[in-house]
């Protein structure tokens, strides 16, 4: 028996790889036909001319949100949510920021980029993603104890934080992504 559930595991982990490569070739094929693999309209968001990115964005939130709470309502997953802090949330966002506006890519887009041939990426994108991920593993141990810790608030959801049901978040934050899409469509963004 003990044999059997010990090629069972890497059987498992080889199938959630396959998975993960169909969902994350899936996922660039959409943002590149979506627009977002584009400078220009990468761009253009950020000065508020062009709201695709904003809206494959809130399109993925809604779907991921409704779908990942029905598959663990089935009991199909169980969620496990990482801790977060104050200090995680400001460096992670300055980090991701200062990425996106020097090179107008953030992580997903500068995969798909890559994947549509464009050398800014390849090399702006691919470089700065390594250096920067080598620099951050470099310092993690001194800022985990420091900056990063500041601010703990656990695994703390909004439905723990409010002490309800998920769909009594769910339902009115998918009603209000639907309300801004829908918004930002007519207004011709």
């Amino acid at each position: 028996m003990e044999t059997a559930k010990a090629t069972d595991k890497p059987k498992r982990e080889t199938a959630s790889l396959i998975q993960g490569l169909v969902f994350g070739i899936l996922f660039g094929f959409l943002l590149q036909k979506g627009g977002a693999t584009k400078y220009d309209v990468i761009i253009e968001q950020l000065l508020l001319e062009d709201f695709t990115v904003l809206k494959i964005m809130l399109s993925a939130v809604l779907t991921g949100m409704i779908g990942i709470y029905a598959m663990k309502e089935m009991g199909w997953v169980k969620l496990y949510p990482k801790s977060g802090s104050a200090g995680k949330n400001i460096i992670g966002g300055l980090i991701f920021g200062a990425g996106f506006a020097l090179l107008g890519y953030c992580p997903g887009t500068i995969a798909g980029a890559v994947g549509n041939g464009y050398l800014d990426a390849a090399a702006g994108g691919l470089a700065g993603i390594l250096i920067g991920s080598g620099i951050f593993a470099e310092l993690y141990p001194g800022l985990r104890r420091g900056i990063l810790a500041k601010g703990d608030f656990g695994d703390l959801t909004l439905p723990k934080l409010l002490k309800v049901n998920d769909w009594a978040v769910i339902v009115p934050v998918a009603a209000l992504i639907f309300i801004l899409l829908l918004s930002i469509e007519r207004a011709g963004f």
